[in-house]
C-alpha cells in the first residue's frame, strides 16, 4: 500500500508541476512565430505600398506603408532589447546609411515641391483675384500636381525608412 501512496504522491506532483508549466505558459509573452507572422505581414504591406506606389495610386500606398509602419513599431516594442544588442553585418550597415540617404533626400524633395505648389496656390490665389481666370485655373493646376507628386515623394521617404525596419527585423523572417 505504501508503494501506491508513493505513486499516488508522484503522480500529484508531476501534476502540480505540469499545471504549474501552463499556467506559466500562458502569461508569459507571445513567442516568435507570432512576430514572425507580424513580420510577414509587415513585409508584405511594404512590398504592395510600393507596388501601389509605382502604379500611381498614392493614397493606398499611403495606407499600406502606414500600417506597416504601425506593426514595424509594435516589433519595436517587443524587441527593443534585443535590437540593441543585435549586431549588423557590414553590408547591412552600408544598406542602413543608403536608405537613411535616400529617405532624408526624399523627403527634403518632397518638401521643397510642397514649397512650390504653396506658392502656386496661393499665385493662383492671386490671379483669381485680379479676374484672370485662364491664368489662375493653370496655377491652381500646377499647384494640384505639385501637391500630388510631393505626397508621393513622401509615401516613397517612408518606404526607404521602413525598409530599414524591415532589414533590422529580419531575424524573424521564417
Amino acid at each position: 500500500m505504501s508503494l501506491s501512496r508513493y505513486t499516488f504522491g508522484i503522480c500529484l506532483l508531476l501534476s502540480a508541476l505540469t499545471l504549474a508549466g501552463v499556467c506559466w505558459a500562458q502569461t508569459a509573452k507571445p513567442t516568435a512565430p507570432g512576430h514572425a507572422i507580424l513580420y510577414g505581414r509587415s513585409v508584405s504591406l511594404l512590398d504592395q505600398a510600393q507596388q501601389q506606389l509605382h502604379a500611381g495610386n498614392i493614397s493606398a500606398a499611403k495606407a499600406q506603408a502606414k500600417e506597416a509602419n504601425s506593426l514595424f513599431t509594435l516589433l519595436k516594442d517587443e524587441y527593443a532589447s534585443k535590437l540593441a544588442e543585435h549586431e549588423l553585418s557590414p553590408q547591412e550597415e552600408q544598406q542602413l546609411a543608403v536608405n537613411q540617404k535616400l529617405a532624408a533626400d526624399t523627403q527634403a524633395q518632397a518638401d521643397r515641391l510642397m514649397e512650390t505648389a504653396a506658392a502656386q496656390d496661393k499665385k493662383g490665389q492671386e490671379l483669381e483675384t485680379q479676374g484672370r481666370e485662364e491664368a489662375s485655373k493653370a496655377s491652381y493646376r500646377q499647384s494640384k500636381d505639385g501637391y500630388n507628386r510631393a505626397q508621393g515623394l513622401y509615401v516613397r521617404s517612408a518606404i526607404y525608412a521602413l525598409r530599414n525596419q524591415q532589414m533590422l527585423f529580419r531575424f524573424l523572417a521564417p
